[in-house]
């Protein structure tokens, strides 16, 4: 019996520190927020075995409960930052910022909680209070065996020449080009935490703000689309990646000819371009800001000092030019303040819209619906001035189950009831498959590419100019890791000139934009405005 205690111990002390590694150095399973093991190694673990042995050897006693506790209390702190990081990167495809993602957490979270099934919302609250207790305890009862094993010799020494067998491991490739290891150190979690605690500050203190550069020249006489109604439709969640990744264009490309058709039915023509949002995976208003302003905006303290000041917009340039400026917005479920600064003449908000069809989605309301309600308040028959209407979707809107179908009367999309039983009750068999959204994110775009030709056949007889532009990536869940935050902008018109001076721009014909971003989402507005019209 006595033999066996020795090997308990060693194996004891080898499962507690794989843990105390690995609790630090996993990585995400894209595509979706689960993890798994690497091989990589952990500077905190290594430093932290290193300072329990000469503490070990120091005292000849092991840590006291307290210190274990606290200690415990620390590590499961760093492996939650860590797993929020990778998993930010997965779900966002950027790094978390604390100080303004806090801030979303409450409106992310109630979110979820809406579209989740209730199986998978009871697995996560579980999760979120069972996985950090679990956690504690594994580690804390690993840093004792660390402790104990650091206060008998043979075991120390152990622990030490393992400790400077990894230090050499992995600096070595530092050292010199011509050495390799197969071990390498992780990024280390704490300078992440620390980085993210100064980040923090330094937001919070208001020392990173910069100032804000002058407001671009907007002002256009609109010689080449008066008279035309200028639509600009943000399509949620609308991304390079869609084109880019094989699955998603093979899957979208019969809707996609449907739209080619029907804009060459009409008489009308397509341009298209690709350009980089200024927000990925989510926060659309950025995109929407940078555009309609011509201003760079990436995080929402710019947005908000911006909105702080009188500039001329594009909205402001269609009402000089004696445009109804219209903003509708399904997504609007509270008051928008900031919507004085863009100049609208009129703003509808999903209570104003009158949504009282089938609930899809987060806000109820699809998008057939919101652009035949915009056609009905904005763009009806009769002695008018032309109108420019900003509309920025949302039945594109992660986690993009389930798609409401495509309603070829448009007089009854406006209905309480737009869609028969049966119909109804396959669309609600859809649920968001949160490891793999991707087969719902093709079916949403292709229900957009069906509702826009729909529409332009519907007012085959309109002049109108149609802006068609992406705000932002889907999340990293859906386009990858490494995406860029390019997304596309399709130009639609009847209008040559319009066409021709946006291709002399770089915009090429038909639908499939090309490689790489001609402009930034503020950059696209002057060039959309010179399109337009001539600047005094």
């Amino acid at each position: 019996m006595k033999g066996r205690v020795p090997v308990a111990h060693w194996a004891a002390l080898a499962a507690g520190l794989t843990l105390l590694n690995a609790s630090l150095t996993f990585v995400n399973v894209w595509p979706t927020l689960g993890v798994r093991m690497s091989p990589r190694l952990s500077i905190e673990a290594v430093l932290l075995v290193a300072g329990l042995a000469i503490a070990g050897a120091l005292s000849e006693r092991a840590l006291t409960p307290a210190a274990r506790r606290l200690l415990a209390i620390a590590w499961v702190v760093l492996a939650l930052v860590h797993y929020i990081e990778i998993s930010s990167r997965s779900l966002y495809g950027r790094n978390v910022n604390l100080y303004w993602d806090l801030k979303l957490l409450p409106d992310v979270g109630a979110m979820f909680a809406y579209v989740a099934q209730p199986r998978v919302l009871a697995g996560v609250l579980v999760g979120v209070v069972l996985v950090p207790l679990l956690l504690y305890i594994a580690v804390r009862w690993a840093i004792g065996c660390v402790s104990e094993a650091s206060i008998h010799p043979l075991r120390r020494r152990v622990l030490l020449t393992g400790v400077a067998l990894s230090l050499l491991a992995g600096t070595a490739p530092l050292a010199s080009d011509r050495l390799s290891s197969p071990l390498s150190f992780a990024r280390p979690v704490s300078l992440a935490l620390a980085g993210e605690a100064v980040e923090f500050v330094w937001e919070a203190s208001g020392l990173a703000h910069e100032p804000l550069p002058p407001a671009p020249n907007v002002r256009n006489d609109l010689a080449r689309v008066l008279g035309a109604d200028v639509i600009v439709l943000f399509v949620e969640s609308y991304g390079a990646t869609s084109w880019d990744r094989p699955e998603f264009s093979r899957a979208l490309a019969p809707a996609r000819e449907q739209l080619v058709t029907a804009i060459a039915d009409t008489g009308r023509a397509s341009v298209t371009a690709m350009v980089e949002s200024t927000t990925f995976g989510g926060e659309s208003w950025l995109a929407h800001i940078s555009l309609l302003s011509g201003t760079e905006v990436r995080d929402p303290d710019v947005n908000r000092r911006l909105m702080t000041e009188r500039r001329d917009t594009m909205v402001t340039t269609f009402a000089r030019a004696g445009y109804d400026t219209v903003a509708i917005m399904p997504g609007l479920q509270a008051p928008w303040p900031e919507g004085r600064f863009y100049g609208f003449d009129r703003i509808y908000s999903a209570a104003d819209l009158g949504y009282a069809g089938p609930p899809f989605g987060w806000w109820d309301v699809t998008d057939q619906f919101v652009i035949a309600r915009m056609d009905a308040l904005a763009l009806g028959p009769g002695t008018r001035p032309p109108v420019f209407v900003f509309l920025p979707s949302i039945s594109t809107h992660a986690p993009f189950t389930p798609v409401p179908p495509y309603q070829p009367d448009w007089a009854r999309a406006l209905t309480p009831a737009p869609y028969d039983d049966d119909e109804l009750m396959l669309a609600y068999e859809e649920t968001a498959d949160w490891t793999n959204l991707g087969p719902g994110y093709a079916r949403s775009l292709a229900y957009t590419y069906e509702t826009l030709g729909g529409y332009l056949r519907l007012r085959a007889d309109r002049d109108m100019v149609f802006v068609i532009i992406g705000d932002h990536q889907p999340p990293a869940l859906v386009s990858g890791e490494g995406a860029s935050w390019d997304v596309p902008v399709h130009v639609v018109a009847s209008r040559p000139a319009v066409l021709a001076r946006l291709r002399s721009h770089g915009f090429v014909d038909g639908l499939t934009p090309r490689k790489p971003a001609l402009a930034r989402m503020d950059t696209l507005m002057p060039i959309l405005l010179d399109a337009f019209g001539n600047a005094p």
